[in-house]
């Protein structure tokens, strides 16, 4: 068994913002986002290699989070095209409607509940797999155990993988997003820190709390050692700040079981039913694994 956990809000912007015709249902109602989305998880859950067993899809509905109260220009549903933001509700139906499970966040959000599922259910499976190329979701990496999917570059990041690539551990993650800045999350990192130089340290010392005061102890000698200290000391409560925005929640209630995320086929009705309502006969020819 291997559990696929799929960053929803990202295939959906993916689906909006993809170079391909656009579609409207039968109403007039921009649909290319929901469309764009159920052939891309069409194509997921009948990916031999991908051998789909269990699969939830994990979605931030709104995109606003209780980190929006810890920092407000955290990021938000504030420049969402509404076109796109029409279809957040639609594109979770549309999931449904092949079969796959869906987690509609609210107060957390969509990397939350990826990165609960994966702690919940990573003993229970061979794999827990995570879609996403979010860098967030490096966190949540565990041995082969979780691994870490970028489907466009056809990468999988396991832990051996993202310690060569990174130069420190699934564990620091938080800590390296909190100096560098996370510009897709809206929270700026420390001034002068650059991916070069935050790797070498949070590779040294594994935290922030843990390199010291003083440049002259430091195990790295990275380059302007002197400011990089000085600003540390300066900003230490902004650099905790940004890494309690960029810790994930492993403890959302999800309230399911992995027997409830079990693929076992796309229900015939239901998603030809959706297929009449979005106006996308095409897709019923598409061959797949139908629910016995």
């Amino acid at each position: 068994m291997r559990l696929h956990l799929v960053d929803g809000t990202y295939e959906l912007y993916r689906a909006h913002f993809a170079p391909r015709p656009g579609h409207s249902d039968p109403s007039g109602k921009d649909a290319k986002a929901s469309v764009g989305i159920v052939e891309s998880m069409l194509a997921l859950l009948h990916d031999a290699d991908e051998a789909v067993t269990h699969i939830a899809i994990a979605f931030d509905n709104p995109i606003r989070s209780f980190r929006n109260d810890l920092f407000l220009p955290y990021k938000s549903d504030e420049g969402v095209p509404p076109e796109l933001r029409s279809q957040f509700d639609a594109a979770e139906d549309a999931v449904r409607a092949i079969g796959a499970s869906v987690w509609s966040m609210r107060e957390d959000e969509a990397d939350d509940g990826l990165a609960t599922g994966a702690r919940m259910f990573r003993d229970q499976v061979e794999q827990v797999r995570i879609l996403t190329p979010d860098k967030d979701l490096g966190q949540c990496i565990q041995d082969d155990r979780v691994v870490q999917v970028d489907r466009r570059q056809k990468k999988v990041t396991n832990e051996s993988a993202f310690r060569a690539e990174r130069g420190f551990g699934p564990e620091s993650m938080a800590d390296f997003l909190a100096l560098t800045g996370d510009s897709a999350d809206g929270f700026p990192g420390l001034p002068g820190f650059g991916k070069k130089t935050a790797s070498m340290l949070i590779g040294a010392y594994k935290a922030i709390e843990q390199i010291p005061a003083n440049p002259a102890e430091w195990k790295v000698t990275p380059r302007g050692a002197l400011q990089l200290a000085a600003t540390l000391v300066e900003h230490r409560e902004d650099a905790l700040l940004y890494r309690k925005l960029a810790t994930l929640l492993d403890t959302v209630p999800l309230g399911c079981s992995l027997e409830d995320l079990e693929f076992h086929g796309v229900p015939r009705a239901r998603f030809e039913r959706w297929c009449d309502e979005l106006g996308v006969q095409r897709l019923k020819t598409v061959p797949k694994r139908w629910q016995s």
